[in-house]
């Protein structure tokens, strides 16, 4: 199969969706493999070291989309980039497609075979694709709520951690899955009292077993939402519904009890964000205040440590794409349903009920479009 690596050109975005080492996995299975010139440039890696790899250079995003039967990139496709999708061919990338009904809409149209990775799921339910970049994110949103916090960024002028004699900072952090799981591991790790909130009891009690002392898992409630963002100096959104939008589990009127110079971290903002008043924001412009509360709400957080993100990512995604490749989308598909799990649009028709359900769209079970084995 011809793969092609496509150049990430989403706003201060610097992750690569393969590194070098991973080009080389696919040579040795009898791949081809283009990279468009400078991809790995952000993450460190130079034209030359794809090369080396075994990749071809090519100098413009226009011939991968022509020539390559699989494209793989870190973020979803932008819409410089819609016309240029070929019918029938493979996109491997992040998605989200519940959270921008253009995107869909665009996608529908070029009847691309949309594979997305926050949706190709283990037996047990996790999600492989996702769970890397989560704990990036997870771990990042500490360091910003703790960044944000300082009166210089806006913020109430709090250290996370106080100091002898000086109590530390309140964090409240909604959803206890990887994201939640990693943020609140940081924020403790520097010292604040932190409210885990997640509604599995299950999962509370494992949370009650392996956090630190410092960390409260609670069942979480509206009423306990709203008790708890009166007393958080930091908010971290984290939660995630599988393929479909966030719920706002903080609103616009909540924010009037918080406390001035607050700060909340969204980072279900990919997924339509959990905060009733989040927004998109990048990493040049990450903040903005609704009622002297601080939102941080970036899209991609990730993309601001690819050094750390592109070898994670490479290491969940390369065994997939090797499958992929190797047996092409139906086959793997068949045998696989975690992958069969990934498939969200296939030839103009939605396959994820999570995204027709999020914009009404009609529904065709995978299956259905499954073509029979030869």
């Amino acid at each position: 199969m011809i793969v092609g690596i496509l150049k990430e050109i989403k706003a201060e975005e610097n992750r690569v969706c393969m590194t070098p080492a991973g080009v080389e996995v696919m040579k040795n299975h009898g791949h081809q493999v283009l990279v468009e010139t400078a991809a790995g440039n952000g993450s460190g890696f130079s034209d030359a070291d794809y090369t080396a790899a075994g990749a071809e250079i090519i100098t413009t995003n226009k011939e991968i989309f022509k020539r390559a039967e699989m494209l793989m990139h870190v973020k979803e496709p932008q819409s410089s980039e819609y016309a240029l999708i070929r019918p029938g061919q493979i996109f491997f990338t992040y998605f989200h497609f519940a959270a921008s009904e253009s995107l869909t809409r665009a996608m529908i149209e070029r009847r691309a075979t949309c594979i997305a990775y926050e949706t190709i799921e283990n037996p047990d339910g996790s999600l492989p694709l996702l769970t890397p970049m989560s704990e990036v994110a997870g771990r990042m949103a500490a360091q910003q709520g703790a960044k944000y916090v300082e009166r210089t960024q806006g913020g109430r002028g709090i250290l996370l951690g106080g100091v002898p004699g000086v109590p530390p900072a309140t964090v409240l952090v909604l959803g206890g899955g990887v994201v939640g799981t990693h943020a609140a591991q940081m924020a403790c790790g520097l010292g604040a009292k932190v409210y885990l909130l997640d509604m599995n009891l299950e999962r509370l009690r494992h949370l009650s077993e392996v956090m630190p002392k410092n960390c409260f898992p609670m069942m979480s409630s509206p009423a306990t939402i709203r008790a708890l963002v009166q007393e958080a100096d930091v908010v971290i959104g984290a939660v995630l519904l599988h393929g479909a939008k966030a719920p706002k589990l903080v609103t616009r009127e909540m924010l009037k009890s918080m406390k001035p110079g607050a700060v909340l971290v969204d980072v279900a903002i990919d997924q339509g964000g959990c905060f009733e008043t989040s927004k998109p924001t990048t990493h040049a412009k990450p903040i903005y205040e609704i009622d002297n509360i601080v939102h941080y709400c970036v899209a991609n957080m990730p993309g601001a440590v690819p050094l750390t993100s592109t070898f994670a990512l490479t290491n969940a995604t390369l065994p997939y794409a090797v499958a992929i490749a190797d047996e092409g989308w139906q086959q793997v598909a068949r045998k696989d349903k975690g992958i069969e799990a990934g498939i969200n649009i296939v030839d103009g028709q939605v396959t994820y009920r999570g995204v027709a359900d999020a914009f009404g769209m009609a529904y065709v079970p995978v299956d259905e479009v499954l073509k029979p084995a030869n």
